[in-house]
């Protein structure tokens, strides 16, 4: 395959099983699911698959490790988009879906398994791969990164660090990740209310859009974007008023994966489409709210890929 113009990269995998019910569970009893399926799961394989979709070429790369790990391997070989496991001597963790009968399904409920910190080697030559990747490839880290601030994470830290100096590193993780990337000038980062508000350090009830545009003054990144779930999204920039949006109401099935969605659109709106970052937002949100209305991730039918009107030359915040 040509080389990607994006390689997400995912330091947490998941091998997750979902199991559909007959009817809503009943706590206290024996369920039986009437199906069951397996996939892997991580926020990189998401933005991956959902930038493939759109035709922006991307490499989603993991470490996977022990028997779920060999799961993985297994299901991402038959993926329609290109997907790479490194191998790590830690396990990969596991974790579980439970889902009632459509139409009428209950909210899901996801048990995850116990973050488990990739061995050495694998940060290693998760740390390598960024750094022998193009350069004007866009390096997209997703998710939490067990063991970051651990000896063994040092060369995936250095590795970030420089991406993230040359402008070609694209954020959407929490916890210390987020707050070390977050004094780097980065070309976006992307994060959800409550992460901001813990790197913040402002209450979730604060006036969000005054908060990023102050926070955001005081860091480097190019840009920030904060999502809530159905409510506004903030865009913030240096030199810019802050921009708030409304994603499209839909009826939410399942938003497992819709911020994956949301980088995914924004991240090909940007490269592929050459929009800036406001009209990068407003062609991402419908992606997200369409994939909110769907029990699966990236897998909805593709909305009008145009920009709605009203939203072409959106209206800054006051």
């Amino acid at each position: 395959m040509p080389a990607p113009t994006v390689l997400t990269l995912t330091a947490n995998l998941l091998a997750e099983t979902t199991f559909v019910l007959p009817a809503a569970p009943a706590l206290g009893h024996t369920q039986r699911a009437a199906a069951s399926s397996f996939q892997a799961g991580g926020k990189g394989l998401n933005v991956a698959k959902m930038l493939a979709r759109l035709g922006t070429p991307a490499l989603a790369l993991a470490a996977a490790g022990g028997p779920a790990g060999d799961q993985c391997r297994a299901w991402a070989a038959v993926q329609a988009w290109p997907i790479e496991l490194l191998p790590t001597g830690t396990p990969t963790r596991t974790g579980l879906v439970v889902r009632g009968p459509e139409p009428a399904a209950p909210a899901e409920t996801t048990f995850l398994g116990p973050d488990v910190p990739l061995c050495a080697d694998a940060f290693a030559a998760l740390a390598a791969r960024v750094e022998n990747a193009p350069t004007g490839t866009v390096v997209a880290l997703c998710g939490s990164v067990p063991g970051w601030a651990s000896p063994a994470a040092a060369p995936l830290r250095a590795a970030l660090a420089d991406r993230a100096r040359s402008g070609r590193l694209v954020v959407d993780t929490y916890g210390p990740p987020l707050a070390d990337l977050a004094a780097l000038p980065a070309e976006l980062i992307k994060i959800n209310a409550d992460e901001f508000a813990a790197l913040a350090g402002v209450d979730a009830a604060a006036d969000r859009h005054a908060a990023l545009g102050a926070f955001a003054a005081r860091h480097p990144a190019r840009a920030w974007i904060v999502s809530d779930g159905p409510h506004a999204v903030h865009l913030a920039r240096a030199g810019h008023p802050v921009f708030t949006l409304t994603p499209p109401p839909v009826r939410e099935i399942s938003a497992t994966g819709s911020g994956d969605v949301l980088l995914a659109a924004l991240v090909h709106g940007r490269l592929a489409l050459g929009r800036d970052w406001p009209e990068a937002l407003a062609y991402a949100l419908p992606f997200a709210a369409a994939n909110a209305a769907h029990p699966g991730v990236a897998e909805f039918d593709l909305p009008p890929t145009e920009l709605a009107p009203g939203l072409a030359t959106p209206t800054l915040s006051p």
